[in-house]
């Protein structure tokens, strides 16, 4: 099978189910924003990120070195395992035990319990890192599909229905639980292990080369990601946060459905011919420029739907959220392209250039957000921040891979770009000429009405400049789905 076809097959299955995924997150998102406190969820927030940095000390790279590094055996596989399931325990336990410290910081008690029980999803997502890896490396993606679509209604189902009994952040917290263990069933029922008592440092070494770099890069973003979640919730107050977390993850939504689509499958194909880097950049820029036509004019259409987006799924108590979400939307289009260099790097065997690009990320988007909550003390501050260090990392990012890695001219790149971006030009202008608010006090009517210029324009534009057969794609997606 061709590298296009691969590629295709890989997000056709991933998208079914992703975007099926989309309208059941936003029903869950919605019906729980309606029956819990903006408080609640800023406490889930705090605690996630704290979990967060110590779910990176179970992984440390290693699903993306066994998607790399094809030659492992089936001995390596159990000890890499094992030392998954023992770190997982270890790092569950002090994870525990840190609850009531974490809590006296934040002065919350309620982060005492929220992070026990949140404890229990680290052991989980660390055993199941290595069937994981298995299934990208054999390229199981309609396989990872479905099982995503399973848990994420399975779990959102479960946190719903005690929302509904009056649970309140309990409710939040039943829908992680139940979904790292729900994962990891499914996953380890596809790809057995075996446990051994040991900590399998001697495969651990393997890919420790491979790893080491990818592990810093993923501390670094962890930080670049959740900085600002941290500082809001100790300077601005939990109340504050949870407007902007609301904001965050309502921007990150359609952005992960996007990247999990597309991410995944990137590495696990491009691992196969990492020697050959002319290839590997002939292909990205066909993915890239096709990513593009999707993520420019979302980013527009979000951008000028954010009040009616956000009042009609989250109500009118999220309205301080809607500012900031009109900012970050900016952000949609280069995150997502952005998004997908991580997988180029990793197939390259370049996590060190990788590395690099994290750093340089750092020291622009940390700044930006801690001038924004301590010199102006507001969430758009932030959000206007966020807006320009992550154009300045697309910059840096995609100089250094194609100066370093490629070494092919940065133009070629940016040739791939100049068309969906006038595409989101025309959007903008559309937007800005067109009356907004067709139907006063009538967020559905007129969240369809922007939808219908944004898909319409889209389309047309795409047919007329001839840059993709629309037809053809919706042909191959259907039979894709027919099998």
């Amino acid at each position: 099978m061709s590298v296009r076809k691969e590629v295709f097959s890989g997000m056709a299955y991933t998208a079914v189910a992703k975007y099926s995924g989309v309208f059941i997150s936003l029903a869950i998102t919605a019906v729980l924003a309606r029956l819990i406190l903006p408080e609640d969820f800023g406490v889930i927030a705090l605690a996630s990120v704290v979990i967060g940095f110590f779910g990176l000390l179970t992984d440390i790279g290693i699903a993306p070195a066994i998607v790399q590094f094809k030659d492992l055996s089936k001995d390596d596989l159990s000890r890499i395992f094992s030392f998954t399931f023992w770190i997982g325990v270890l790092l569950s336990l002090v994870f525990f035990s840190l609850s009531w410290v974490i809590a006296d910081y934040y002065q919350s008690e309620d982060l005492i319990i929220v992070c026990q029980l949140l404890s229990v999803t680290l052991f989980f997502s660390a055993i199941t890192i290595v069937p994981n890896g298995l299934l990208l490396r054999d390229k199981q993606f309609k396989f990872i599909a479905m099982r995503t679509l399973i848990v994420q209604i399975l779990s959102g189902g479960i946190a719903v229905a005690m929302a509904f009994k009056g649970y309140g952040i309990f409710a939040l917290i039943a829908s992680p639980l139940c979904s790292r263990t729900l994962m990891f069933i499914l996953s380890f029922r596809k790809f057995p292990q075996k446990l051994q008592f040991t900590l399998g440092l001697v495969s651990i070494k393997k890919i420790m080369a491979y790893t080491l770099y990818q592990f810093m890069f993923n501390l670094i973003n962890f930080f670049l990601r959740t900085f600002d979640t941290l500082l809001i919730g100790k300077v601005l107050g939990m109340n504050s946060l949870g407007y902007y977390e609301k904001s965050y993850r309502l921007m990150t939504l359609p952005l992960e459905n996007i990247t999990h689509v597309i991410g995944p499958v990137l590495h696990p194909i491009f691992s196969d011919f990492q020697d050959d880097k002319m290839r590997m950049a002939r292909a990205y820029e066909k993915a890239i420029k096709a990513i593009a036509f999707l993520s420019f004019p979302l980013s527009v259409f979000l951008h000028f739907s954010a009040a009616e987006i956000v009042l009609l799924f989250f109500g009118d108590q999220w309205v301080k959220s809607i500012s900031v979400f009109e900012i970050l939307a900016i952000t949609v289009g280069a995150q997502v392209i952005l998004s997908t260099s991580g997988p180029i790097f990793q197939a390259i065997n370049a996590t060190r250039m990788m590395f690099i690009s994290g750093l340089i990320s750092a020291a622009t988007t940390i700044p930006a957000i801690a001038i924004g909550v301590y010199f102006y003390q507001s969430l758009d501050a932030v959000a206007y921040g966020i807006l320009i260090a992550f154009s300045l990392n697309f910059l840096i990012n995609y100089f250094l891979m194609y100066r370093y890695i490629f070494k092919l001219p940065l133009s070629d790149f940016y040739k791939q770009l100049w068309s969906p971006a006038l595409l989101a030009a025309i959007l903008v202008g559309t937007f800005m000429l067109l009356p907004q608010d067709i139907v006063e006090a009538h967020k559905m009517l007129n969240l369809c009405y922007n939808g219908v210029i944004f898909v319409g324009i889209t389309v047309l534009y795409i047919h007329l400049t001839g840059a993709y057969n629309i037809k053809e794609m919706l042909k191959a997606v259907r039979s894709k789905i027919g099998r």
